[in-house]
């Protein structure tokens, strides 16, 4: 009589309950290795892959003394992964939370144009700032840290919260719903160790707050007028203001306005 598993009765033993359960497993695995690639996490894996691999050593070669301390660091292993990884699970759990169908545009185009001028004006002005733009993820605990404003968005305002002698310069502010919400907010510093050297510390806690949320943070040199655009935990450099305007424009997701037939009939009745 034939085994249940064997190979001429594996298409009638499996079953589409166990196709997808493949899927949602394979899925899963795919994410956290998205999720922890690049980071420290990877490293301390691998540290706990061989503490495993060395106390199923100590028990084959019945090695009592060794075998004894694995088992007890073993049996915290959880505990200790939640502190150790506290930051890459906060942000792994952020990321779940975050639909990937329905994205809204929380900014508009006007609102755009008035950040774009306000960092290309700071920039030239060798005046150095963050500018955060809230997403999806909130950022209340970070708001707490300011001062809440609650003005409009307008580019001298934003000029004039990072002249150096404003008492709300140093520090964030973060836009939020298209209004300047709150200013001299601190940030989060990023652990991430491999960063550039030139990087100081505003682009290190640019680098800090995109790690944990979706925010988009505009970071502005003061040394090097540079202008970077920090999403996601990574820093890219704008070289020019029409690469800031394209990098933002499609971050939220912003096109074009394309003339209206009356308007396009209008432009061609006039001499």
């Amino acid at each position: 009589m034939p085994s249940l598993f064997s190979p001429f009765n594996f298409p009638s033993a499996f079953r589409w309950q166990d196709a997808a359960d493949i899927l949602i497993v394979s899925f899963i695995i795919h994410r956290i290795i998205l999720l922890i690639r690049g980071t420290r996490a990877v490293q301390m894996l691998a540290g706990a892959l061989i503490i495993a691999l060395l106390y199923f050593l100590s028990t084959a070669l019945d090695l009592l003394a060794l075998q004894l301390l694995l088992r007890s660091v073993l049996s915290s292993i959880l505990l200790i992964v939640v502190i150790i990884f506290q930051d890459d699970i906060r942000r792994a759990l952020t990321e779940m939370g975050r639909t990937p169908f329905f994205k809204r545009q929380n900014l508009a185009a006007n609102d755009l144009t008035e950040i774009i001028s306000a960092a290309v004006s700071l920039s030239r002005r060798r005046i150095g700032a963050l500018l955060i733009i809230e997403r999806e993820t909130g950022l209340q605990e970070y708001i707490e840290t300011g001062f809440i404003l609650d003005s409009c968005l307008l580019q001298e305002l934003l000029l004039s919260i990072f002249l150096t002698k404003s008492p709300l310069h140093d520090g964030a502010v973060v836009i939020k719903k298209g209004r300047i919400h709150s200013a001299a907010c601190v940030l989060p510093l990023s652990k991430n160790f491999s960063i550039d050297k030139r990087y100081g510390m505003r682009h290190r806690a640019a680098l800090g707050l995109s790690e944990m949320t979706d925010a988009v943070i505009i970071s502005v040199s003061e040394e090097t007028q540079e202008i970077s655009v920090v999403q996601g935990g990574v820093i890219t450099p704008m070289k020019d203001e029409e690469k800031l305007e394209t990098v933002l424009k499609d971050l939220f997701l912003i096109q074009e306005q394309k003339p209206s037939f009356w308007q396009r009939w209008t432009a061609k009745k006039q001499p």
